[in-house]
């Protein structure tokens, strides 16, 4: 703590105290690296998002605002985006960042070298996958810098949410300085040079990665947290404890077996918000039984979603009437499911009579119901049989180990029903509708294939206008739920503990908080 004296009127001496504002951030786990071209999870994005600027970032609301870029252009074909990086961008040494260092780092991680996990995020760019692939030469990447404040990055492909791609950790710069200078040892406190918000001051393992404002940010008047501290808790419970000693002031996930605990102790500060992700019921399209798209909406029906989200898995799901998350970027209202308003016993009764119009007799149907080894979803496949018996459809549950079953149901295995998910890599309702096109082979587990819907899929990704785009997407989806050869039942949901002094977090669709945006009451 410092202080100052200063003279007031009347002569009199007060002393006035200046605290550092640190936040300490309950986080996953610890990194396994702080390159950010080796992570992969979701505690390595959080640490990433504070440390780096991207081009375009996310904002507390996860809308894409700029970053490095202060604007850009995109040419009419959609193939090539201009940025003008804002001339006030520098490291945290105090180096300009310049648009060649972005062109260093997308050469980097496509490089075969580096063997970056996730180079394919930026494969929409010219050649990346080619050079990742040893076939083409580095230079040879659709990434130029024009001069040292204009980047152009040349596209394959129209890619209509390239820019949120770019708000990923694959997308952040990294200084080629200091990294060519250090090599693997550019991440160690010292040697580490930063964009961000914030710059790394320590790194004790198993104890907390401690950051500081970064003093030569842009925007750095406007960061109202000086210290930052990630404390891992691998064990939901002990940040528990320590969020109500009031040690820490967020926690990033939940001890679910703590939810009514917390659900009755909490209020406001248990945060449980949609996340980009969807739990749902592949069926197998092409067996006789399950063909008529009748059969597959009076399952739908049948399903209480409200029951599995809220008594299976203890408020941590929200049910799902959609396929595409709500709050998904460049879609707007979703399509949904027409009978998302109606009352279980109601659609029970239209499920009944939906069966009897496909000709399907009561307790004539037998289907299996398939999932991989887990508790909520043993539990989950078990509330399905019973809800199914309330419409006359029998049925057996298979449980398989989790190494094979994903493999399975990729390989066009004999499954009748069963449960898988998605996480989206990028807000975009692509990223949940292409795996339904009949060519995805790999994803599209029921084997449904539909000209119309791939026609649609097609336009959409020729469509450069986001709102014309979001039309055709829509109708996809729409035909999607109509043939429902997916069944939802619940969005995935982001759950965390946040302090009532720490103002700027706002729930949203990417679980994504960087600190910058927000402040802690004192």
């Amino acid at each position: 703590m410092l202080s100052a004296a200063m003279v007031v009127p009347g002569g009199l001496v007060a002393t006035q105290a200046f605290a550092e504002v640190v936040y300490n951030r309950g986080n996953d786990t610890d990194p396994t690296t702080l390159d950010h071209h080796k992570t992969t999870t979701v505690a390595e994005g959080h640490l990433m998002r504070d440390l780096y600027e991207g081009l375009v970032v996310q904002n507390n609301k996860a809308e894409v605002v700029p970053g490095v870029a202060e604007s850009w252009e995109i040419s009419d074909d959609g193939l090539v985006y201009t940025f003008k990086l804002r001339p006030d961008a520098k490291w945290s040494n105090g180096d300009p960042v310049k648009a060649s260092d972005f062109v260093f780092t997308y050469q980097r991680i496509q490089n075969p070298e580096t063997a970056a996990p996730y180079a394919n995020m930026q494969y929409p760019i010219l050649n990346a996958e080619a050079i990742n692939k040893g076939e083409k030469e580095l230079a040879e990447l659709g990434a130029k810098a024009v001069d040292d404040h204009t980047l152009e990055i040349t596209l394959n492909a129209p890619t209509p949410y390239f820019l949120e791609l770019l708000t990923h950790q694959t997308g952040l710069p990294l200084h080629q300085a200091s990294v060519e200078e250090h090599g693997t040892e550019f991440t160690r406190p010292g040697n580490m040079v930063t964009n961000g918000a914030y710059m790394l001051e320590n790194f004790t393992p198993n104890d907390k990665i401690t950051m500081r404002k970064n003093p030569h940010f842009h925007d750095a008047d406007n960061v109202k947290i000086d210290v930052v501290n990630f404390i891992p808790f691998e064990d939901r419970a002990t940040c528990l404890r320590r969020f109500e000693a009031g040690e820490v002031h967020s926690c990033s996930d939940l001890d679910n077996q703590q939810m009514d605990y917390m659900k009755a102790n909490l209020g406001e500060q248990l945060r449980i918000a949609p996340y980009l992700g969807v739990y749902y019921l592949p069926v197998k399209v092409k067996k006789e039984k399950l063909a008529d798209p009748r059969v597959r909406q009076a399952i739908s029906m049948a399903i209480d979603r409200e029951f599995l989200a809220d008594e299976i898995w203890r408020g941590t799901m929200i049910p799902a009437w959609s396929f595409v998350p709500p709050g998904i970027g460049n879609y707007g209202e979703n399509a949904t499911l027409p009978y998302a308003e109606d009352d279980i016993l109601d659609r029970e009764d239209a499920a009944k009579a939906l069966l009897e119009e496909a000709g399907v007799a009561e307790g004539s149907l037998s289907i299996e119901l398939r999932h991989n080894t887990g508790e909520n979803h043993k539990n989950t496949m078990t509330a399905l049989s019973d809800m199914l018996k309330n419409i006359g459809i029998n049925s057996t549950i298979v449980e398989m180990e989790g190494t094979g079953y994903f493999d399975y149901m990729k390989q066009d295995g004999d499954f009748d029903m069963t449960r898988a998910g998605w996480i989206g890599d990028y807000s975009d309702p692509q990223n949940f509708l292409f795996l339904f096109e009949s060519e995805n082979l790999g994803f599209n587990y029921p084997r449904w294939e539909n000209a119309d819907y791939d026609a649609l899929m097609e336009k959409a990704a020729g469509t450069i206008d986001i709102d014309a785009r979001a039309e055709i997407l829509k109708d996809a989806e729409a035909l999607l739920l109509e043939e429902l050869p997916i069944i939802p039942i619940m969005y995935y949901s982001s759950g965390s503990l946040v302090s009532d002094k720490l103002n700027g977090w706002e729930d949203n669709v990417m679980n994504v908080h960087g600190t910058r945006w927000m402040s802690i009451e004192q």
